[in-house]
Order: C-alpha cells, then sequence, then structure tokens
C-alpha cells in the first residue's frame, strides 16, 4: 500500500486579492451618497442597508475579513457572493448599481496543472490525501483528463471547511480502497470563533484483505504578520489534533496523519503533534530518499530543513501511527515540480521552465509499507 500527501496548491483556478484599496474614483461618491443619507429623516430599512454597506466600503466598519463582493469560478461556474445577506438587486439603471467586480481567482498556467499530474503519476499512490483544493468538480476533471489511465483514482472525496479562498482538504482512492466514514472538524469552536480556519478531517478506509486505516488531512494555521498570534492560535489548533488522534492511538487504530502544519517541527507551536503524541514522522524513517541538492549545498543541513542535503524548509507533513512505521518499506519526497527560488538547486522536470509552470510550491511525501 502506498500513501501520499500533496499540498496541490489548487488545480485550475487560483484565489487572488479582491479588492486593493485602489478605489479612489469611487470614494467622492460613495461619501457623497452616504451623507445624502445621514440627512435623509426618516430612513427606511433599504436606506440603512446601504448606510451598513458604505460604511463598509469607506472603512469606517473594519469587522470583516473579506471583500465586500466576491465573484469566483467554482465547479466550472461563476458565482456571485455579497458580503452582507440583504436582498441582492440586479446589476442594471433602475438599480443604481455601476461598477465592475473582479473575478476572484486566476487560471493556472496548463503546464502547471500537468505538472501536477506529473508529480502525482510518479508516485503513483494507492490513497492522496490532498491540500487547498478549490472543489471537487476541479478534482474530478483533474483525474479524468490529466492524470494517466493506470494512475487515475475510483474514489474522490472533498468536503467544504472553513477557509474563504478555496483551499479545501480532499481524499482520492484507487479501486479496493473503500472510504466508509468521514468526520470533518470544521464546526469546533475556540471562543465563540472556529479553531480551524481551514480544517481537519477523518476518513476510515477499509483498504483490500479487510485492513482497516484511519487517515486524517489536516493544514494549520498559514504564517501570518503578527507571529505571536498566529503561533498561539496554530498551537491551540495542535492540542485538538492530539486530542483526537490521541483517542484513536488509544484504541490501537492504524493511524496517518498528513497534511500542511505551515511550520518546520523545531516549532513549539506544533509540540503537541509532534513531541506529545507517539506519531513518527517519515522523514525520520531509514528508507527515506529523495535526490539531494546540487553541489555544495548537498553536505549542507540548514535549520528547518526535511534532512541534510534537502534543503526546503518543512512545511509539510506525512505522520504514522508507530506500527505502521514499523512497517514502512519505502518512503521519500518529491520535489521535481518545485521551481528553486534562487539558483537552482535540485533537479526539476524538463517541462519546468519558472515558478508559472511550477506544480506547487510544496513537496509531495509518500511512504509504501
Amino acid at each position: 500500500m502506498k500513501i501520499a500527501s500533496y499540498n496541490i496548491e489548487n488545480i485550475f483556478h487560483r484565489d487572488s486579492s479582491l479588492v486593493k484599496r485602489t478605489l479612489n474614483e469611487s470614494i467622492n461618491m460613495w461619501v457623497e451618497e452616504f451623507e445624502q443619507l445621514m440627512c435623509k429623516s426618516p430612513r427606511g430599512g433599504n436606506e440603512i442597508a446601504r448606510m451598513r454597506e458604505l460604511s463598509f466600503l469607506l472603512g469606517f466598519h473594519k469587522s470583516a475579513f473579506e471583500p465586500f463582493v466576491v465573484m469566483r469560478r467554482k465547479a466550472g461556474e461563476l458565482y456571485l457572493r455579497k458580503k452582507n445577506f440583504q436582498p441582492e438587486n440586479r446589476a442594471v439603471p433602475m438599480s443604481g448599481w455601476s461598477g465592475w467586480v473582479k473575478v476572484n481567482s486566476k487560471p493556472i498556467y496548463d503546464q502547471a496543472v500537468q505538472n501536477k499530474a506529473r508529480v502525482i503519476a510518479e508516485i503513483n499512490p494507492d490513497i492522496l490525501i490532498l491540500q487547498e483544493v478549490e472543489d471537487r468538480q476541479s478534482l474530478l476533471d483533474f483525474n479524468k483528463h490529466y492524470l494517466p489511465e493506470g494512475v487515475r483514482f475510483s474514489n474522490i472525496l472533498m468536503i467544504d471547511g472553513n477557509d474563504r479562498e478555496g483551499r479545501g482538504l480532499a481524499l482520492m482512492t484507487k479501486e479496493g480502497y473503500e472510504v466508509t466514514s468521514i468526520n470533518s472538524y470544521a464546526n469546533v469552536r475556540r471562543n465563540g470563533k472556529f479553531l480551524f480556519d481551514k480544517d481537519v478531517q477523518e476518513y476510515n478506509v477499509t483498504c483490500p484483505k479487510g485492513y482497516q486505516l484511519s487517515v486524517f488531512g489536516l493544514h494549520l494555521q498559514d504564517v501570518i504578520m503578527h507571529k505571536e498570534s498566529g503561533d498561539e492560535i496554530r498551537k491551540q489548533q495542535a492540542r485538538k489534533v492530539r486530542e483526537i488522534v490521541m483517542k484513536e492511538l488509544q484504541n490501537g487504530k492504524n493511524i496517518v496523519v498528513a497534511g500542511t502544519l505551515n511550520k518546520p517541527s523545531y516549532c513549539d507551536s506544533l509540540s503537541p503533534v509532534l513531541r506529545e503524541t507517539e506519531l513518527k514522522d517519515v522523514k525520520r524513517h531509514i528508507s527515506f530518499n529523495v535526490d539531494l541538492d546540487e553541489g555544495k549545498d548537498a553536505e549542507y543541513f540548514s535549520l528547518g530543513a526535511y534532512r541534510m542535503g534537502v534543503n526546503l524548509k518543512q512545511k509539510d507533513y506525512l505522520l504514522s501511527s508507530p506500527q505502521i512505521f514499523s512497517k514502512i518499506k519505502r518512503s521519500g519526497l518529491n520535489r521535481k515540480g518545485i521551481w528553486p527560488e534562487r539558483k537552482r538547486q535540485w533537479t526539476c522536470y524538463d517541462t519546468l521552465h519558472g515558478q508559472a509552470h511550477q506544480a506547487s510550491s510544496h513537496p509531495a511525501l509518500w511512504m509504501e509499507f
């Protein structure tokens, strides 16, 4: 059985910033309209709702974490979502609407999509855990049109989490590997807010010959400007993951935990998962194999890297329970789809000609047991 984990950084479309605060042409119009509504008495429900919209657009109201209007591509269609839940008017002159909306996702180069498929095809796993997938329909199209016939998956599962930017978790399995149950932890709250800004998902898989496996896909807090705040959130998330995983370990289950934790292993924010459980990191297995850096970097071990000669800062992990770790026959890391940020440090695919063509900025991790 071969299991892989890959932060694919979306397949066909990736989120882009909608509002860049270059609103000079509209600000004067909004201020004038807001002043007119302030002077109006009495004001009805529609006027009050419009004042709330204008206060948000003018920056008076700062409680939101997303743009006022978002249009994004999803499952081959365009969807428009407004910030509030007021009834939407049609964009016609009678409604007083004028302006434009930027589609909140950018297409990914087809060569990059092909390189994503190439990474997966080279590993050819039986179970693939993915991070940062925009929607299930994209996975279906990718599986059908980009993966070679002998690599395609029979079961494709995806549940939306809490992320607003199209970065969901997914699981793909080959024939004979049946997912018997799925559990999402997206609704877990801390201080009244969702604990996981993305999600942690648990899949129970029945493998050929009846072997039972619990697979956890996760994506923890990104690195943000306020480092201490981000680290604290990530540590709270890691504590919850530890709580969930420990219950399964105590029940003697075969467990795989995989995903993007967004920090190297020495970081305290990951200690609840990496140092306070029995989970083993595949990079520490004797079979772990990867092409080394070129030149003198092959003998260098940078802080936070996967290992000596693999000087890529670790953000992605493939962890397993001790009973699985002891049965690993082969394991490794595929970074051939990553374009090095500085000089050419490692072997890349010959179809990689620049950062725009890279499969992902993350490597794919895998193990076979």
